[in-house]
């Protein structure tokens, strides 16, 4: 019996009891390997003696100051480190506690911004369809998650879905990378102007697709397209990195590699690493400098924000990060993930995709290769495979409606960044033995 409202009601889980670098150990000692952070989450694995000897350190010190009074020196330090590393043009970093709480703070922020310097049309948002931004209302409501938004779609203002950038299942045979690439960005030109540019406030866009879709990287040149059209008819690029972003692509954020900068990016997950909960929305000069001019206050807040042993942590969770070269690891081992990944299920006739960046991967399950034909959701696979991969000692990420919302299953997987090559290997194979043990009891392979 337990008094906890569990987000799975029918299912009690094993009970944590410790962790031990990538693993995690419950109540009745058994080992699970991480292989997806929790959910792309702990990057440092679960025992790094540094940051926990920095959040006993900030308790002993102060535990909590309301930022309506008062600011700290773990706040005012962390938000240092990531503008000296953030895109282009970002200048100030809002704290919060966590992703959804992040891009909620985001939407706002494009509002009041267009409010300030008045353009009040400015109401609509544009978002993409398999895409996933939290689940508080306003993050919802512009995510493209049919599943997770269907139980609340009354509660939702609808924003703008265009499709994503998802070259697996939309890039044309006689199509280029950089056709593709073009005719999916100028999707977003087609939406502005159905809507009247005047009217739009921002495009929000997860850099590498994460949790719906299951890890889609955008193709080459897609990005700068899309910021040309939103510096066009002056919107706010919105980039959601609280999944993809502070390293786990192998660049501190993941705009890096597309050669962009948002005005405005979330951030959350890697950025304390589970230590502590924290994420943040870091922000353009020209926002804070409208605001600032303007009405002076953020119409916005959370009793957490900043919080000082949050922001202590994650201090000390990007120095370790940096200190120890650890995305020159994360690109490594991303190098070894893929080839191993490859090698073992690169021929697997219910492997339709494998693809992501550094140590962030998708594997897309499909009934037949050549027509790339979904399986039958009604069999819930990816469930199956998570739960089998439990039983073998491994902590991976499934889920469904991969391909279209309610159809395709997918695994995503985001190890710790300390991760080396044998680890590699026992999270690869674990996870085929699942794969093939799943498939096989549910008559598929």
């Amino acid at each position: 019996m337990t008094h906890v409202f569990h987000r799975h009601l029918k299912i009690n889980p094993p009970t944590a009891a410790a962790g031990d670098g990538i693993y995690l150990i419950d109540t009745d000692g058994k080992k699970y390997l991480d292989g997806s952070g929790g959910a792309a989450v702990s990057c440092l694995g679960h025992s790094d003696p540094d940051v926990i000897a920095a959040i006993k350190a900030q308790v002993d010190k102060v535990c909590f100051a309301h930022t309506s009074f008062l600011t700290s020196e773990p706040a005012e330090q962390l938000a240092d480190h990531l503008i000296a590393v953030a895109p282009e043009g970002i200048s100030s970093v809002y704290f919060v506690s966590g992703g959804s709480e992040a891009v909620e703070a985001a939407l706002k922020m494009a509002r009041q911004y267009f409010l300030e310097i008045n353009q009040p049309k400015r109401t609509r948002f544009i978002a993409r369809l398999q895409s996933y931004h939290g689940n508080t209302l306003g993050a919802l409501g512009v995510g493209g998650n049919a599943l997770r938004r269907e139980p609340f779609k009354e509660l939702l203002v609808e924003p703008s879905h265009i499709s994503p950038c998802y070259a697996y299942r939309l890039q044309r045979p006689d199509e280029t990378e950089a056709d593709y690439a073009l005719r999916s960005a100028n999707e977003l030109e087609a939406e502005i102007l159905r809507l009247g540019p005047d009217t739009v406030a921002a495009f929000i866009a997860e850099t590498v697709g994460g949790a719906t879709a299951g890890v889609i990287p955008p193709v080459a040149g897609y990005f700068k397209r899309i910021r040309e059209i939103c510096d066009h008819y002056g919107i706010l690029l919105i980039l959601d990195e609280v999944m993809c972003g502070m390293g786990r692509t192998g660049s501190t954020f993941a705009c890096e590699q597309d050669g962009i900068a948002p005005d405005i990016v979330t951030i959350a997950k890697g950025l304390g690493a589970g230590y502590q909960p924290i994420g943040a929305a870091l922000v353009a000069k020209k926002i804070e400098d409208a605001m600032r001019s303007g009405s002076g206050f953020f119409q916005h807040g959370h009793t957490y924000l900043g919080h000082p042993v949050a922001c202590a942590a994650a201090l000390a969770v990007q120095q370790k990060i940096t200190t120890q070269n650890l995305l020159e690891n994360v690109l490594k081992q991303g190098d070894e993930l893929e080839r191993q990944l490859h090698e073992r299920l690169g021929n697997h006739p219910n492997i339709g995709d494998i693809r992501g960046r550094g140590l962030f991967w998708g594997i897309e399950l499909v009934a037949d290769r050549a027509t790339k034909a979904t399986l039958d959701p009604g069999l819930k696979t990816h469930a199956h495979i998570k739960q089998r991969a439990m039983a073998g000692g491994l902590i991976c990420y499934p889920a469904g409606g991969t391909a279209d919302g309610k159809t395709g299953d997918h695994i995503l997987l985001a190890p710790p960044f300390i991760i080396e090559t044998p680890q590699i290997s026992e999270l690869v194979e674990k996870l085929a033995a699942a794969i093939d043990s799943t498939l096989s009891d549910l008559g598929i392979a």
